[in-house]
């Protein structure tokens, strides 16, 4: 084992890490994903009537076999967390074999769970008027904690958090203070959200869908993009080359689905992300925007970017066009495009290459993927319905 951290010092190592989204599951897909001009997302039909939608879709297949004692919880969702959990799974269980049970907790995120199982029974209740047996437990919430939890043998705190967008990367901070409040060990977190009709249907009837790829702070700009994913990360007190310094959170309750016009929540979490990591804005080396490519999510993030960072030229980008709008996902799927950046110190993800919305151009756009120098810190921002904000900030040594 690497040397313990100080108690004082709120910041955790990420022990291991696995991202399934758009972009691919492995570090070097990741990297070449967002690094080149190729698109990732795919034009799909049957989520919305007489429509197709781009949505960020996760192209490879799930684990098929499921654990008899799993079968009440069965469902897409899960076996998306199953399917990213086995690729780190063996180094989990060698890791935490040194810990008891009842210190090992999981805190996940999502916003559709099993949802996308059951609407499939619906359909066929409400189209053919046929007797179905709707089984509500795979679609709750906190099937997803519970699921992994029944399958890994733990016996330490297990729950999901469910936030809308900002869901996963409040998981993650949730479990940060976890392991600082002397509660668990080692805490598994991350999020996890499949395509499923609810969403897609909710955002439509917003008129927030992209009727193309989307295309974050674009002049024309005109929505988001639906994306899935599945990102986990197993967190510890021990050191590890990247750690999870801090988090800010702040919570608007500005408008039931539209942000504070001026960012005020969004820059109250970062300037909290920052004082909680005792490093300024100036240390910040790339931040991963929320990005949403709505207008007034975009306008109001630069203006909180602005107020924030003021006169540093922090490198900005949105990953949304390449891994769509994760929702209960998009915390942790960009955690772990945040972790890459750092580990791999050679890029910084491009941002969406169009003309960008003249009132929001002053800005350092991420639009040469090679990084020089090196840099220590990352922030992400995640944002939500109801202006639930949280932004994270990831750094490669302590401060």
């Amino acid at each position: 084992m690497g040397d313990q951290i100080s108690t004082q010092h709120p910041a955790v190592g990420i022990q291991f890490s696995v991202g399934l989204s758009a972009l691919g599951n492995t570090a070097e897909q990741i990297k070449q994903a967002l690094t080149t001009p190729q698109n990732t997302l795919s034009l799909v039909s049957g989520f919305i009537p007489e429509k197709q939608v781009w949505v960020g879709a996760y192209k490879q297949p799930l684990i098929e076999f499921i654990p008899a004692f799993l079968q009440d919880v069965d469902s897409r969702n899960l076996r998306f967390a199953l399917t990213a959990l086995s690729l780190i799974e063996t180094e989990i269980r060698e890791y935490t074999a040194q810990f008891d049970r009842k210190r090992l907790a999981i805190i996940l995120g999502t916003s559709t769970s099993g949802i996308a199982d059951n609407e499939k029974l619906l359909k066929q209740y409400f189209v053919n008027q046929a007797e179905v047996e709707v089984q509500h437990y795979k679609q709750e919430m906190g099937s997803l904690a519970k699921g992994l939890q029944m399958y890994l043998g733990w016996e330490g705190p297990a729950y999901t958090i469910s936030t809308a967008c900002s869901s996963s990367a409040k998981a993650i901070a949730a479990g940060q203070r976890l392991i600082n409040a002397d509660l668990a060990d080692a805490v598994l977190v991350g999020g996890v959200d499949s395509l499923c009709q609810l969403t897609l249907n909710g955002f439509n009837s917003l008129e927030s869908l992209s009727n193309g790829l989307c295309r974050p702070c674009g002049a024309q700009r005109d929505g988001i993009n639906i994306g899935e994913a599945a990102g986990l990360f197993l967190l510890s007190k021990e050191t590890a080359p990247v750690m999870l310094m801090a988090a800010g959170e702040s919570m608007d309750a500005w408008h039931i689905s539209a942000p504070h016009p001026e960012g005020k929540g969004a820059a109250k979490a970062m300037q909290k992300a920052l004082d909680m990591a005792g490093i300024k804005a100036g240390d910040i080396g790339y931040l991963n925007m929320h990005g949403t490519a709505t207008h007034q999510n975009d306008a109001m993030e630069i203006k909180a970017i602005q107020t924030v960072f003021q006169q540093y030229d922090v490198p900005i980008s949105s990953t949304k066009h390449k891994t769509g709008h994760c929702l209960g996902a998009a915390g942790a799927i960009e955690a772990m495009i945040c972790q890459q950046i750092l580990a791999d110190q050679s890029w910084l993800p491009l941002h969406q290459s169009g003309s960008i919305d003249p009132e929001l151009d002053e800005q350092n756009y991420v639009l040469n993927a090679q990084l020089q120098p090196p840099i220590h810190y990352v922030m992400s921002n995640s944002f939500a319905f109801g202006g639930s904000n949280i932004s994270l900030i990831f750094g490669t040594k302590l401060k």
